[in-house]
């Protein structure tokens, strides 16, 4: 909350319940109880006194909360709610009781700590809801910006991942183009699909299961290209149920990660397999196993920016509704995510 949003004048809704709270308390203070029942009497005197509460509570709700109380200077903030309490007390003994019951109840001063008594409650009521007020509305404020940030990040992981993809598929395209591949077409074809994809259909937190089954098995096709026959793929997608959303482009680090290693460790007898399954209450099980040589492998394989971004997105969109397990045993690497997936509003 700005100093300028603090110091802004209270918009529609405030209002509305600023006044509704006056009536309501007014009410409350005009009320009489007189051989067990209850009776609301209005007079002038009353209408003052309680115009003086009212006007000391709007000097605390809308100058000293927020100029002082808010911005943390609470030696001055507590000096200054005296001082306006001793001012309301003098007005109340001084003038209208003066005016209004000279010969009775402002003939004498009944004491600081009588006088008090009286004045704080409906003080106290109309600080204190607006208080409770500002409270909720600073809170509804840090919750927006929680989520703006978070936002921000899930933006700013895909904005990582995706040219990851892109330049690594790119490599191997000009790779193909270079040695005149009949496969050169049929690169192109599934790399623009999976272009599209991740720049029209990524932009939201969640796609439809379906879509990234499917996207995610042209990515397969697209890196099995590059094993020539140098080991064999099998991937295979069972949804028992329908209208489940992902967050898209999760499972596709996983299985590009695994080519990655595969093929960059060992020259022959590549195995990669590839599973996902989802229940009827939208249990997803995803693992992929692909085959690698530690001696030979150059990276650390529980590192990079695909893997480091897949556990912040998980952290971010999947609190305490994932669980990733990465093993290794020096000749398969094995990745097992299981995650409750969620239904479209």
């Amino acid at each position: 909350m700005t100093k300028k949003q603090i110091l802004s004048k209270p918009n529609r809704w405030e209002l509305i319940f600023q006044i509704l709270l006056l009536v309501m308390t007014f009410v409350f203070y005009a009320s009489e109880r007189s051989k067990g029942q209850v009776s609301i009497q209005i007079d002038e005197p009353k209408v003052m006194f309680f115009l003086n509460y009212a006007l000391a509570a709007y000097v605390i709700n809308y100058w000293l909360l927020p100029k002082f109380l808010y911005l943390k200077k609470y030696l001055l903030f507590a000096l200054l709610v005296v001082a306006l309490i001793g001012a309301v007390i003098f007005i109340e003994e001084g003038i209208i009781e003066q005016i209004y019951y000279p010969e009775t109840r402002g003939s004498r001063f009944p004491g600081f700590a009588f006088t008090l008594l009286t004045v704080m409650p409906i003080i106290t009521i109309l600080t204190g809801f607006k208080f409770a007020w500002d409270a909720l509305t600073k809170q509804r404020q840090v919750e927006q910006l929680q989520s703006a940030v978070k936002e921000s990040e899930l933006q700013y992981l895909k904005s990582q991942i995706n040219p990851h993809f892109l330049f690594n598929n790119l490599n191997n395209l000009y790779s193909y183009a270079l040695e005149n591949s009949p496969k050169t077409p049929d690169i192109i074809l599934e790399l623009s699909g999976l272009l599209r994809y991740m720049l029209y259909e990524c932009k939201a937190k969640f796609v439809p299961l379906q879509k990234e089954v499917e996207q995610l098995g042209n990515f397969v096709n697209l890196s099995r290209l590059q094993l020539e026959e140098r080991g064999e793929v099998e991937f295979s997608a069972n949804l028992k149920a329908d209208g489940f959303q992902v967050a898209p482009l999760i499972l596709s680090v996983f299985v590009e990660n695994a080519f990655k290693h595969s093929l960059s460790s060992i020259s022959d007898d590549i195995k990669i397999k590839i599973a996902l399954e989802v229940d009827e209450n939208g249990k997803l099980i995803f693992t992929c196993v692909n085959s690698f040589s530690e001696e030979s492998n150059t990276e650390d394989l529980s590192k990079g920016i695909g893997l480091e971004n897949v556990r912040k997105r998980l952290n971010i969109l999947y609190p305490d509704a994932y669980k990733l397990d990465i093993t290794t045993d020096g000749e398969l690497y094995a990745v097992k995510l299981i995650m409750d997936l969620k239904r479209p509003v």
